[in-house]
């Protein structure tokens, strides 16, 4: 595959397959790359490889999972390098770790659902950020258990994609009200429970999430409401930011805009810190923000 190849492939999962997030799309990608590569050392497949997510890192898509799933894809798969002498068996057991993992991470953001409803009360008001296809799931999870709750979701601006959350919950029959971004402070004494998703959660414990959210923990926190991050473990980033400067440029803009006078765009995450966050619910349990770390040296052990 050649870097177009890649850059395409990437960018028709992403364009078709509303269902998968970034970081899994990124790791097809890779893996759909390990079966056609003529490399013929370890090397030079791992250079290739690392050339390949880049290239995905080069694209207007979200790149926060990109980053993070790589990274731990890449360590997972040449962990098979330390056990085989020879470079076809090493390449075979590599395809097939990959593939194991690949399936691993999509069963994830069930385990989060089934973890997350529990927390759902009956009667309660739940209010959501943006559109998140692990906290969807939860809600859907939640209406399984025949659970009466209201959702409230902002519409999310730039792009509207509340709107998005609000039409499939309704499909789902779930009672679902869309509010303005600027209404959080208004309709936070009302809420039982805050749940959002996350595009990456870094060292602390703290998340990277579409921009809006750290502004909901701050209301959340003054009103004594909790605030839970649902998300999977391949989300978990080597990143220690202490506050929004400190977060990658490429992470806060589209590839495209960051050519440009940056002081002029708006950013599209933004990062809340630790001391906001109540629980985080993940593929590996429920976890405080400070376990975040020793999860994040076990994975990369």
């Amino acid at each position: 595959m050649n870097d177009k190849e890649i850059e395409a492939f990437f960018c028709n999962i992403m364009a078709n397959d509303k269902q998968v997030s970034a970081g899994i799309a990124a790791i097809c990608t890779l893996l759909k790359y390990l079966e056609h590569d003529k490399s013929e050392t370890i090397q030079e497949l791992v250079t290739k490889l690392k050339r390949a997510v880049k290239i995905m890192r080069s694209t207007d898509c979200p790149i926060t999972a990109v980053v993070s799933g790589s990274e731990l894809f890449l360590r997972f798969i040449t962990l098979a390098t330390l056990d085989y002498s020879t470079f076809a068996d090493c390449k075979k057991i590599m395809l097939h770790r990959g593939e194991v993992f690949l399936n691993k991470l999509k069963e994830a953001r069930g385990k989060v659902a089934k973890l997350g409803s529990s927390f759902i009360v009956d009667g309660s008001k739940v209010l959501t950020h943006s559109k998140s296809r692990v906290v969807y799931e939860t809600f859907k999870e939640a209406t399984k258990s025949n659970k009466r709750f209201h959702v409230y979701v902002t519409r999310s601006s730039p792009d509207s994609s509340g709107e998005e959350m609000a039409e499939e919950l309704r499909k789902m029959n779930i009672p679902c009200t869309v509010i303005l971004d600027s209404a959080i402070g208004y309709v936070m004494e009302q809420m039982d429970i805050v749940m959002i998703g996350a595009e990456g959660v870094v060292e602390s414990g703290g998340v990277i999430n579409k921009v809006g959210s750290y502004t909901m923990a701050l209301c959340a926190r003054e009103m004594k409401k909790p605030f839970y991050v649902l998300t999977e473990s391949f989300k978990f980033s080597r990143l220690y930011p202490l506050n929004q400067r400190d977060l990658p440029d490429e992470f806060k803009y589209k590839w495209s805009a960051l050519k440009k006078d940056l002081s002029q765009e708006h950013p599209l995450v933004d990062y809340t810190p630790p001391s906001y966050i109540s629980l985080l619910f993940t593929d590996l349990g429920i976890l405080t923000p400070s376990a975040v770390s020793d999860e994040l040296i076990k994975l990369y052990l």
